[in-house]
Parts: structure tokens; C-alpha cells; sequence
């Protein structure tokens, strides 16, 4: 790694500056080139070369860079000097200055021998010299003043330039220390601000407090340190004001007011670093609180749930219909207390509370609305079944008080039988008295609606077995009320002989019990309970298999429709004038392979589905029987796009107004083309529902299997269409082999290789990519939703990258996320965090692209076990932190090695559990070699 090269600083050669051998005092040329002044200084020749080219080049890096592309002017003071030393050192700076030199200006030694001298041998050696700028010898300071002005010239050159070599060297530090302070103060915002970005939310409310705390004091004490280099900047500059202000004379020079400038243009630069650091801080620290509120709002959220779980467990508890009158009113005050709980009314806040965090915008807003949706989902079902077992219960309890009032009703009537004495009803007299009395009760059952104790069953819904006792109580004392009154009647009536007394019939002792109820037997109730169920769920297979085959003849007659009078009206030279330019040669486009699909199902399906009429549970065979053709759909609905496009052109035309009128249909041709898709979708719901009604019967796996089947070719379907709006793949989707899965993902990449902002951009912020599973290939395509002609939008992929599966790995879980999951190439050289929309997709694509990496893995243990018994499989789990560990082949290749003090003719099954994480990592190196909900929806 290249070291930065740091710039050469005041500090650094801070001894040399004090030997005031060069300086630069500020003064410049009249082009405002600076002036760089060697006074005079006896031991010149004893500064080293390298002290020479140090603070040579420290001065000629002071001034602006537009200063120093005019040039500088060297001022060489050598009056006191002899002339060999002035010659040194204009050799000295010929070959040691690093800037563009523009004039050097000499000053000659004053003795007149030295001057002499000098005169002599600037004449013979001037082009001795490798300076290429002039060289001006003079005499004296006027001549100096000729060239230079007195205001930009130090005292000892006879000017009037205020200079103080001590305060320079000063002020160059503190400038320079201030610049490093404003560096570093910079770098550890930036710093900070990566670690804020790389951190990671916690998932719960503890660990989320602690990291709020900690983000907080390290902002508070990098906010200490930036008020301190703001206050360090401003006192310095306070110092170089003050010296402007000493005299009302004195003016800054150049340098002064470029030091002026730079802490001026420091203190701004740090201006601009507080506030975008506050800025990048506030919206941290709003994701903080923010984050905390989530976890506040899952953690209430889970406790409510669990609360509202134990009461619908209770409420799901408690009977329907209770044994007597006390316990369905026991029943109702549980209910009741129920009820009241505060659970419900606190998840009703907890609902608000998460409403009000999606109204203030809060990130995690597809986290918050499913949780509210739920708790109020839960605490409706909750409310209805309350609703509905307390109106079961409420009626309950009034069959349970007529139940009472029947009981009560045969007590006393039996009680009045046995209490009529048969010697008493002998005469006319007494039998009409008793008559009365049987009569008078007897209609008191009809003031009192005892008979209609079964209706008001039956209309309640409720079957009570006290119900079955006490009806056939009732049935048997009416039935005695009846003989007694057939019999008094008798004896009322008019007597032509007298009745010799007998003795009192047996029935009719008080004391004699009443006559027993028959009731049924436990094993004949159930018996026929089980008799009942069968025959409902027979009736209701029955149902639906009629329902079946109805719509399976009507479907039929539709399909015939559409050929006969759209199809075949293309080819009738009567409606030529009326077909449009646009629908010419287009009937294959238009009605895609239609014809074919009528063919199989008036020819085959429907008449195989007749013949199971009397037989359902034969129906799942036929389905089976059939699944191969039944894939005709795909073609149709891939075909429906085109068909949609071509339709939207020439709908309007007289030929299809036409066709519609000889037909009489209500509908256009365009509902009758979406009559297919339709189809193909309503056969899983019927199969569903014949499923319900078939458990453990002949042919429920037929039935499963059927419905499994079905299911599948939905799937495939739907696959189907999203893949042929694929764009931009140069190879062929054929070879890449089955499309497995498809879905949308949020995918962020980390990849080894590229410039690390792209990294730290490409890590923030998630790409909206379609991912397309082949068993030989992913690809990342890139969604695009497209407008015609300002109907809905239609779909298409655009194709981005891709990844042979045989280079692919997968982790299957990423900290901070239990929805994400990497999928990574070449070990980790490419690495792609995928972020599916729920666990469900989730764990199925895991399984999926696990169930890819199995197969090609076995697929190499067969092809290395035929080629060579020296090849060897090694099949490891390892934990995300350490994705290299995954499938992978031994051989002399550069990407198949043995393991170390392993047998290569041996293969093994070896894991490896991290133990602290349970996460897997599948890969398949240098090898090459459940499913998304349908939503055909959107056709039908």
C-alpha cells in the first residue's frame, strides 16, 4: 500500500529557520512575484545541503501558486562578504532551487579589492553560471531599490517592510498545526460517520439503548473536539488581525493576508464539517430513536399477542352449549370476564401506538403495518368469536329453560295422573271432572308451546342430547295424557248399566314410578352420527363433482363459441370488407393455440370427467392421467400478451361488433379469450374443496396428488410468462435448463474487487432486482414496468448479470436481518446480500437453490466415481463467518485440492457447526453440475 507523502512542514526544520540563512519576509516584485531574501549570514558555507534544500523548498511552497508561476526573486546580500562566498552560493542556488526563478538580484561585497574582483569575474566566467535568468550585480541599495520598491524590502535592505523573523516562524507553525488539527478532526467525522453507517440495528430494546448511549457519547465528544479546533482557528486568526491593528500604518503584506486567508478559508472548511456532521448525526440519531421504538413496539407487540393468544385459547375452551340452565349462566359470566380483560383494550392502543409510528414516517413501516393488521385481526376474530359462542350460549340457555319447563310440565302431569282415583271415575260425574282436569292440562302444553321444543332446536342450530331425552319424555306423557283421555271420554259418556268397582289400576299409584324412557345407547348414537357425517360428505363430493362438470361443459361450449363464430368468421368472405388491415394473417396471434385446447377438452377431458359422474374419488386419476397435456396452457398464456396488444388495436372494428351480435353474447371476444386462464386456475380451487370432504377416504391421494399437480403447472405457467420478458440475455434460456423459481429481492453487493465507495454505496442502498433460478444458472435481471398506449403496464426483465451455479454458495442467515441471505461466487469474490420480501420466500429459495447444489453434488460424486477413484467430495457446513468452507471437489485443479490428511480415494460427509451461530453455507466450486405463489391473478 502506498504511503501518503506528507508535505514538508515549519516543525520539521524548525532549527534551520532560526539560523535566518534565507527567508521570506513577504515583500514582492513589481509583477508580484515573490522575494525570497539570503541576508547576510558568515556561516553559509556551513549549512549543510540538504539543511539548504530544506528550507529552500519550505519557502518556495509558502507563497500561492499564482504567485509562484510569475517566478521568485532572489535578493543575495553578500556586501560584508567576499566574492568567492557570493559565488558559492548563486552556485548553491542554481542547483538546489526548486521553484521558477524570474531575477536574482546580488549584492556585491562593498570592499573595493571584493568589488573588483567581482567585476573582473562576472566578465570572464558569466556564462560559467547555469542560471537561466538574469543576474544583476549591484553596487549599493539604491541600485537594489532601482529594482525593487523601499515598501517591499525588510529594514536591513534599506526598506521599510515590517518583519519580525521570530513571529513568522510563529505564526507558520500555528497555521500548520491548526491545518492538521482541522485533518484529523475531519478524518475522525469521517471516520465516525463510516462506523455509524456500517453499524448494525440491533434486535432488541436493550442492546438498541446501549448503542444509542454509546453513539451518543462518542458524537458528544467529537463535538467537544470540533468546538475546540473552531475556538484554536478563531484565536489564531484573532492574532494575525491583531497585528494589522497595532499601528493604523501598517498594512498586511501578501503573505500576511494569505495566512489571513488560509486560516479563514480552515475555519470554514470545519464550518462545512459541523454541519454536514450534524446533519448525517440527526438523521443517525432520528434512526436510532426510531429503531428503539421498533423494538419497544415488537416487544409490547409480542407480549399483547401472547396475551391475546391465552384468551382466545380460553374463549376456544369454553362449551357451546353447557349441561343445565346454572352452567351455560356460569358459562356466560366467564365470557363476560373475558371480555373485560385489559388485553384487548391494550392491543387496540398497541395498534394506535403503531398507526402514529407509520404517520411520523417511520423506516420500518412494512415492519409495523402487518403487526398492526394483526393485532386487529386477532382481536376481531377474537370479538366474533365472542359474538358468536355468546349468542349460541344465549340460546343455549333458552332451550336449557324450555327444557326445564318440559321436565317440570311431565312431573306434574304424571303427578296428576297418578292421582286420579279410578273408583272416582266410575260414575259420569266423576270421569267428566277428571276428563276436565286431563283436558285443562293438556291445554296448557299448547299455552306453554311445548311442542315446538324441537322447531325452536332446529332453528337455533344447537343439538343438546338433553334435547333427544326430553322430547321423547314429552312424546310419552302427552301419549298417557291421550289414553287417559280416550278413556274418560268413554266413561263420561252416558251408562246403561251399572260398573262394578275394581281396583285401582297399577299405573295409576302415586307411589308407582313413571313409566322409563327409552333412550339410545352410546354405540347406536354414534353409529348413526357416523352414518350422517358420511352421507354429508358424500352428498357434498357429489356437489362439487356436478359442479365440476357443469362448468366443464359450459367451458366447452364456450371454447366452440369463440372458434365457430370469431375464429372461423376470419376465413367468411361475407365479413372480408369488415376485418381491419391490423388483424390481417394474425389469427394465430390473436386466438394463440385455442384450438387445440378446445380439442383436448371436448374430446378427452370432458368425457373422462363424465364417466367419473358416479365415481369422485376417481376424479384426481383424471387429472393425473392428463397432466402432460394439460401443459398446453403454457403456450397460451404465453401467448396472451400478444394477443392483448393485438386485441387493444382492432377491438373497436365492425368485424368483432359483428361477431358478437350473430352470437348474442353480452360479453366482447376479450372476456371470452381470458376464459382459458380462468379455467386453468379454478381447477386447484374445486380439487381443494373436494380434498376438504374426502380425508381418509378412496382416492384422497389420487385427490393430493392431483391438486399437487395442478398447482405445479399454475407455477409453470406463471414462470413461463415472466420469463419471455426477459431482455438484453445474449445466450440461449433453453440451456440453461428448468426455471426452478422467480421473484423480486432488494440485493446489495460486497464484492472483494471495486472502489470502495461503490462498495459503501452499493451497501446502503438496495437494487430492485427479479431473480431467475435455472438449475445451470441465476440470473439478476433488473424489473421494468412499460406503458402502450396508456392501458396497464406491462412487465419486462432487463437483464443485468448472471452466475453459474456450479461457482454459486449460499449463507443462509445474515446478522441483522432474518429475511436476508447471501448468495456468493467464486469464494466470495462476488458477494450478494438478498433481502426476499417474507421467511416464507426466503426459506423456500434457500431450499431450492440447496436442492440445485445437492443435485450437482451428487451428479460429481457419480461422475468422479466412473472417471477416477482419486477424486474425492468433501460436503461441509461452516458458518457465514467463514463462507470459503462449502462443497467442494477434490482434484490436482487449481480449484479442486484433497484436504489436508485426507484420504483422496474417500468421500465424506463432514460438518462443521459454529457454536455460536446455526447458520448454513452451501457451495458447489468447480463443478458445474418451493415454489413462488402463482399470480395468474392478474388475468383473471
Amino acid at each position: 500500500m502506498q504511503q501518503e507523502i506528507r508535505p514538508l512542514l515549519a516543525v520539521d526544520i524548525i532549527e534551520q529557520l532560526h539560523r535566518q540563512f534565507a527567508l521570506l519576509s513577504g515583500g514582492r516584485g513589481k509583477d508580484g512575484s515573490p522575494i525570497i531574501t539570503f541576508p547576510e549570514f558568515s556561516s553559509f558555507n556551513e549549512v549543510s545541503d540538504e539543511d539548504f534544500v530544506n528550507v529552500v523548498t519550505y519557502l518556495s511552497s509558502i507563497p500561492s501558486m499564482d504567485a509562484a508561476s510569475i517566478g521568485f526573486i532572489i535578493i543575495l546580500d553578500r556586501r560584508k562578504d567576499k566574492w568567492n562566498s557570493a559565488i558559492t552560493s548563486l552556485t548553491r542556488i542554481a542547483g538546489s532551487f526548486p521553484g521558477n526563478l524570474q531575477l536574482v538580484l546580488v549584492l556585491k561585497p562593498s570592499r573595493l579589492l571584493q568589488r573588483a574582483i567581482a567585476d573582473f569575474s562576472m566578465r570572464l566566467h558569466r556564462d560559467d553560471f547555469k542560471l537561466k535568468v538574469p543576474v544583476v550585480m549591484l553596487n549599493s541599495l539604491s541600485d537594489l531599490h532601482g529594482y525593487i520598491d523601499k515598501g517591499q524590502l525588510t529594514c536591513d535592505l534599506g526598506g521599510t517592510l515590517d518583519y519580525c523573523h521570530s513571529q513568522w516562524i510563529h505564526h507558520r507553525t500555528a497555521i500548520e498545526n491548526f491545518a492538521l488539527t482541522v485533518k484529523s478532526t475531519a478524518q475522525m467525522l469521517q471516520q465516525f460517520g463510516t462506523d455509524l453507517a456500517e453499524t448494525e440495528l440491533p434486535n432488541d430494546v436493550q442492546c438498541t439503548k446501549d448503542l444509542l448511549i454509546t453513539h451518543t457519547e462518542k458524537h458528544d465528544k467529537l463535538k467537544d473536539e470540533l468546538k475546540l479546533a473552531i475556538k484554536q482557528g478563531n484565536t489564531l486568526l484573532s492574532c494575525i488581525k491583531d497585528q494589522a491593528s497595532k499601528t493604523e500604518s501598517h498594512i498586511l503584506n501578501p503573505d500576511e493576508v494569505e495566512n489571513q486567508t488560509t486560516v479563514e478559508r480552515l475555519l470554514a472548511q470545519l464550518d462545512e464539517t459541523e454541519n454536514a456532521f450534524e446533519q448525517f448525526w440527526s438523521r443517525h440519531h432520528l434512526k436510532l430513536e426510531q429503531c428503539l421504538q421498533l423494538r419497544h413496539f415488537e416487544q409490547d407487540f409480542r407480549e399483547v399477542k401472547v396475551s391475546l393468544d391465552g384468551l382466545t385459547e380460553t374463549l376456544l375452551g369454553l362449551s357451546d352449549t353447557g349441561d343445565c340452565v346454572a352452567r351455560v349462566e356460569h358459562l356466560l359470566g366467564d365470557m363476560k370476564t373475558l371480555e373485560d380483560k385489559e388485553s384487548l383494550e391494550k392491543a387496540q392502543l398497541h395498534a394506535q401506538h403503531g398507526d402514529q409510528l407509520i404517520q411520523s414516517n417511520h423506516y420500518a413501516v412494512d415492519s409495523i403495518r402487518p403487526k398492526c393488521v394483526e393485532l386487529r385481526r386477532i382481536c376481531d376474530d377474537f370479538s366474533n368469536e365472542a359474538n358468536k359462542k355468546r349468542d349460541i350460549l344465549t340460546k343455549s340457555l333458552e332451550i336449557h329453560k324450555r327444557i326445564d319447563e318440559v321436565n317440570q310440565w311431565c312431573e306434574s302431569g304424571v303427578y296428576l295422573l297418578a292421582s286420579q282415583a279410578v273408583d272416582r271415575c266410575q260414575t259420569q260425574e266423576g270421569a267428566e271432572a277428571a276428563l276436565q282436569d286431563i283436558e285443562g292440562y293438556m291445554n296448557t302444553a299448547k299455552e306453554q308451546q311445548l311442542s315446538h321444543l324441537k322447531d325452536l332446536s332446529n332453528q337455533h342450530e344447537i343439538v343438546l342430547s338433553e334435547l333427544v331425552k326430553v322430547q321423547m319424555k314429552l312424546d310419552d306423557v302427552q301419549k298417557m295424557f291421550e289414553k287417559r283421555h280416550a278413556s274418560l271420554k268413554k266413561l263420561s259418556a252416558k251408562q246403561t248399566r251399572p260398573v262394578q268397582p275394581v281396583a285401582p289400576r297399577p299405573e295409576s299409584s302415586p307411589k308407582r314410578p313413571s313409566p322409563k324412557i327409552p333412550q339410545p345407547t352410546a354405540p347406536s348414537e354414534f353409529k348413526r352420527n357416523h352414518v350422517y357425517f358420511v352421507f354429508v360428505f358424500a352428498f357434498l363430493n357429489s356437489h362439487i363433482m356436478n359442479e365440476l362438470i357443469e362448468t366443464e361443459r359450459l367451458y366447452v361450449e364456450e371454447l366452440q363459441s369463440i372458434i365457430e363464430g370469431y375464429a372461423a368468421a376470419l376465413d367468411d368472405p361475407e365479413l372480408f370488407y369488415l376485418i381491419p388491415p391490423s388483424l390481417e394473417n394474425k389469427k394465430e396471434v390473436l386466438f394463440g393455440n385455442l384450438p387445440e385446447i378446445y380439442e383436448f377438452h371436448q374430446k378427452i377431458f370432458l368425457k373422462e370427467l363424465e364417466n367419473t359422474a358416479e365415481k369422485p374419488e376417481l376424479v384426481g386419476t383424471c387429472f393425473l392421467k392428463r397432466k402432460e397435456k394439460l401443459q398446453i396452457y403454457e403456450k397460451y398464456c404465453q401467448n396472451k400478451p400478444r394477443s392483448e396488444a393485438l386485441w387493444r388495436q382492432c377491438g373497436d372494428s365492425m368485424f368483432f361488433q359483428e361477431c358478437q351480435k350473430r352470437l348474442d353474447h353480452k360479453l366482447s371476444l376479450d372476456a371470452y379469450l381470458l376464459k382459458p386462464v380462468q379455467r386453468i386456475t379454478k381447477y386447484q380451487l374445486m380439487l381443494k374443496e373436494m380434498l376438504k370432504c374426502s380425508k381418509n377416504s378412496e382416492g384422497t391421494a389420487e385427490l393430493e396428488e392431483a391438486l399437487a399437480t395442478m398447482l405445479d403447472i399454475i407455477k409453470s405457467v406463471n414462470d413461463s410468462m415472466h420469463q419471455i420478458a426477459i431482455t438484453g440475455f445474449e445466450g440461449n434460456l433453453n440451456d440453461l435448463g428448468k426455471l426452478l423459481m422467480q421473484g423480486s429481492f432488494n440485493v446489495w453487493t460486497d464484492h472483494k474487487k471495486g472502489h470502495s465507495k461503490v462498495k459503501d454505496l452499493a451497501r446502503f442502498k438496495p437494487m430492485q432486482r427479479h431473480l431467475f433460478l435455472y438449475h445451470k444458472m441465476l440470473l439478476f435481471c433488473k424489473k421494468r414496468e412499460e406503458t402502450s398506449d396508456g392501458h396497464e403496464k406491462s412487465p419486462s426483465y432487463s437483464f443485468k448479470h448472471s452466475l453459474k451455479m456450479s461457482s454459486v454458495g449460499i449463507t443462509e442467515n445474515v446478522k441483522g436481518d432474518i429475511k436476508k441471505f447471501e448468495i456468493w461466487y467464486n469464494g466470495r469474490e462476488e458477494v450478494y446480500i438478498v433481502q426476499a420480501p417474507s421467511m416464507e420466500v426466503k426459506n423456500t429459495w434457500v431450499s431450492e437453490i440447496r436442492k440445485v447444489l445437492t443435485s450437482q453434488l451428487e451428479a460429481c460424486r457419480g461422475i468422479s466415481g466412473q472417471t477416477s477413484p482419486s477424486r474425492g467430495l468433501t460436503l461441509r457446513q461452516s458458518d457465514s463467518s467463514s463462507p470459503e468452507t462449502g462443497y467442494r471437489r477434490s482434484d490436482t485443479g487449481p480449484n479442486m485440492r484433497h484436504k489436508r490428511g485426507e484420504s483422496p480415494y474417500k468421500s465424506s460427509i463432514k460438518p462443521t457447526v459454529s457454536p455460536t451461530k446455526q447458520s448454513e453455507v452451501f457451495a458447489l466450486q468447480s463443478l458445474q453440475w418451493s415454489t413462488s405463489t402463482p399470480d395468474l391473478r392478474a388475468f383473471v
